[in-house]
Order: structure tokens, then sequence, then C-alpha cells
């Protein structure tokens, strides 16, 4: 078992504001649903617009879900791979919407800085490594990264990738230097603390339990009182609100796990001479990095249950050893599961559903920055009638076919796990 219950973001986490329960019935111009990255980046997207009268509805505290328990990783991209979305979208139109990700990563880091968040940024990128003894799988997605989207990342020869990870698992690997990490909580709580300072109202234990069409605006009830507004959004990820049937049966919360070890002091370099943030070639990938307090935090898996504690901390040793042996005895003092918003179709959900009612969700476990992208998008859209989000148009509202959409995409991810057992089986006999 893990020394310590909970996870470690909640137990490091700077105090959180005050964020008291809504009370009575209010007005606003827009009641945002949500209290993770992507209502608050929506939230606060609308403030910086001039736009005062937003009002944040949570239902439990800011960060609760996936934004505040995630791995901390901040880059480009989103689930869905470059080349799929070069198909899907053609190349101007890729290229745009890939470019909101990595502006959106330069926009985090300027609002930590503008606004004294207190977030542990490690500004020293993040390396894909290379689990196969293929350099094809890493030129081809590099060459397409320049050529199709105008990206540069560094190529890692297996030499530099043994002086900076000490592991046998890896070959050759990608460098993406305009990634960074951070404490995820404490970015969301920062976030919270500047919508307050700027006159936003954010109540937390305030779970929206009805939403109404009321004229040409909405009506939103919760436990202690409403939100009367003439636009919504919806950004309740893996953590469904019940709102919206339409809404809901779009998406699959799907469970991820996490674990952090005890502190690791010299130890660290045993393992790591980086400090920048790692994930691996594979399709059920391995993503861990080293905290500013020397313990490790790793992350992988992707389950439609959410194990206890104890059972991701003995998946997720085991994951660990079969990259670092030489970490066998260390302690474990925080493991947790958390749900994500996954679309079939591997994109997010950044539209209006009806007129006023806006959505924005299904990050499908990529979320930092293309949750600053959604943000901006759809303030962007309400508080000045920006129509870029319709370049998402063709990521609707598809059925994710619940009940059976979640044994499809455990099947499926059971599938791509046992093709890169297979694939590395065969790699390490051929030897």
């Amino acid at each position: 078992m893990p020394r310590f219950q909970g996870d470690y973001y909640t137990a490091t986490a700077q105090p959180a504001v005050d964020m008291p329960s809504l009370a009575g019935t209010v007005d606003a111009d827009v009641c945002v649903i949500g209290g993770g990255f992507a209502g608050l980046n929506t939230a606060l997207g609308l403030v910086e617009r001039g736009m005062r009268d937003v009002v944040l509805l949570e239902a439990r505290q800011v960060g609760f879900g996936a934004s505040g328990r995630n791995g901390g990783f901040v880059f480009g991209g989103y689930s869905r791979g470059e080349g799929a979305l070069l198909a899907d979208l053609g190349p101007e139109r890729a290229r745009e919407a890939y470019g909101l990700t990595t502006a959106a990563v330069a926009r985090i880091r300027q609002r930590i800085e503008a606004y004294g968040i207190a977030c542990d940024p490690v500004d020293a990128g993040v390396i894909w490594a290379n689990w196969f003894r293929r350099p094809d799988l890493l030129d081809a997605r590099r060459g397409l990264l320049a050529s199709g989207f105008g990206v540069d990342w560094q190529w890692l020869d297996r030499n530099t990738m043994r002086g900076l990870i000490a592991s046998e698992r890896y070959s050759d690997g990608l460098f993406e230097p305009a990634a960074f990490h951070f404490h995820p909580l404490n970015y969301a709580r920062g976030l919270a603390a500047t919508l307050a300072r700027h006159g936003a109202r954010v109540h937390g234990q305030s779970p929206a339990t009805a939403l109404v069409r009321r004229g040409a605006g909405w009506e939103v009830h919760t436990p202690g009182g409403s939100v009367r507004a003439r636009q919504v959004v919806l950004c309740c990820g893996g953590y469904l609100a019940g709102l919206s049937r339409r809404v809901d049966a779009s998406v699959l919360p799907i469970a991820t796990y996490v674990m952090v070890t005890e502190p690791l002091g010299a130890r660290m370099d045993d393992v790591l001479r980086t400090r920048a943030a790692i994930y691996d070639t594979r399709f059920a990938f391995d993503y861990y990095r080293p905290l500013p307090d020397s313990r490790l935090l790793w992350g992988g898996r992707i389950s439609v249950l959410d194990r206890s504690p104890a059972e991701v901390e003995k998946l997720l040793v085991g994951d660990m050893l079969r990259v670092f042996p030489q970490l066998r005895g260390v302690g474990v003092d925080y493991a947790w599961s958390g749900l994500m918003s996954y679309a079939p179709h591997q994109m997010p959900h950044i539209l209006e559903v009806e007129p006023g009612l806006w959505v924005g969700q299904a990050f499908g476990g990529h979320g930092v920055a293309p949750t600053a992208a959604a943000g901006e998008l759809l303030a962007s859209a309400i508080a000045e009638g920006d129509t870029r989000w319709r370049m998402f148009a063709r990521y609707g509202l598809e059925p994710a076919l619940k009940p059976a959409g979640f044994l499809a995409a455990q099947l499926g991810y059971w599938w791509a796990q046992a093709r890169d057992e297979w694939r590395d089986w065969r790699e390490r006999r051929g030897r």
C-alpha cells in the first residue's frame, strides 16, 4: 500500500482560495460549469476579454478531476495523431489546429508569470523515448511535424539517450524543447485565484443539478441556488453532470493511473540525468517525470476500472521496474486513479450544441495545452463572435455507444498493448 492516502498533488498543493458554494439566485452573462482546466481557461479567457460577469460552478473543488491529478506534461498536440489530423482536416486547417496547442503552451507559461502562479514549472522539455529498435518511427514523425506543422523536435541518438536516461529499454528519442512540466493542481488553483481577483465568481461544492432553457438564456440549478445566464459552457470532462443527454452520451469516462515514489535524493541520478518529462513510443506508453522534491512521478495505462491505490501501485511499480530495475525496493508514497473524458474520434469537443450552450470536453488524456486552446476558442467565440471553433466541426458529438463503448475501448487498448508486447518480444528475440 502507498504510505499516504490521497494523491501527491493535493498533499503538496498551495492553499485553495475561498470558493463558497452558490447561495440564492444570481444573474450572469456566462455560466461555466466545471472547475477543471477547460472551464478555468474559458472563464479566464472571458475575463481577459473584458467580460467580468462570469460565474463558474464546480461540483467539488477546483481541479478535483483530471486537471488536478494528471502527469503535469505541458506540450503540443492532441490525442489524435498528426497524420490522422492531416488526413481529417487537410494541410492548412490541420496546421492551424495543431498551432493552437503550441500557442497554448506559450500562453500557459505566460499566465504563470503574469499572474504569479506558484506551480513548480520545470522548463526542461519533453522526451519521446523510442521503446523499439526502429529509428524510422521517430524519423517519420519528426519529418511530419516539420513539414506539416512547422515544428522542430530534436533528434537524440542512442548514446545521448543513455546519457540522459539510465535504462536499457530505449534506443533513440525525440526532444520537444518548447514543452515543460508543472504541478497541475497548483496551476488550477492559481487560475481560480486569478479569476476571483478579477471579479469572476467561483463557487465550489456547487454541483449543477439541472439545466433549463429560459427564453433566450438558461437557468442552471444547484442544491443551494441557481444561475440565470445568457450563455452556458459545459466543461465537465469525465465527471459527467447529467445536464445534457446528448453531451454525456458522446464521451466515455476512462480511468488512468499515477503513482509517486518516496524521495529518491541522490538516487535520482541513478535513473535520470535530465529534468525533462518522458513518455515512450508505444500505444500503451509509460510517462514519468522527476519532481522538484526528488520523487519520481510515474503514470500510464487506461482502463474502464477505477482501481484502488494498492492495485494502482502494483501495476505501475511493475511498469517502472521494466524500465528502471535499479529502483527495486523504492517505496511508493502516493498512488491514485482518475477519470478523463474520451471521444471515439480522439479529438476534443469544442462546439455550440444549440444557441447559447457551448461544450469543451473530451481531451482524452492529452489535455493540458488543448484545454487552454479550447478555452481561448470558446472565450473568443462568446465575447467576440470568433468562428474559429468551427474548425473542429468534424469532431462532433458522436454517440460513444455506452455501455458497449466501454468494452470496445478496453478491448482496443488491450489489443494495442498486446501488439506492442509482440513487437517488443520479436525485437529482443532477434538480437
